[in-house]
């Protein structure tokens, strides 16, 4: 299930009130741009300055957080977000508990992740 219920045990998560966070089901399967410029659309991300240097690693960290917090569709991270870039950041990501708790319980390797950075 894509949105609030990772595994279908009926716990909700959410990226803020009304807006459940949306999990894939891999991790593999975001395929997103590693490097370069990214111009994120307005749904993403509501400023003005909307694009991202993901060669610069707090741009990278800024893009990532606001695609987790803002996407209402699996097709959103998977277009704007890399898979092996994820598992990288993830302890780094000033994420909602709700968007943490719903990528972790589905995908217990970066709850690991981020106990190993701690």
């Amino acid at each position: 299930m894509q949105y609030g219920d990772p595994t279908g045990a009926g716990v909700a998560y959410l990226a803020r009130p009304g807006r459940p966070a949306v999990v894939t089901p891999t991790v593999s399967e975001l395929t997103g741009p590693t490097h370069g410029t990214v111009v994120l659309p307005l749904h993403l991300m509501w400023g003005p300055d909307r694009s991202f240097d993901l060669n610069d690693p707090d741009q990278l960290l800024w893009m990532y957080e606001n695609v987790l917090r803002e996407a209402t569709r699996s097709d959103d991270l998977r277009r704007f977000l890399d898979g092996r870039l994820l598992r990288q950041v993830w302890p780094a990501l000033n994420l909602p508990r709700g968007v943490r708790a719903a990528w972790e319980r589905r995908h217990p390797s970066l709850a690991t992740a981020d106990r190993r950075a701690a």
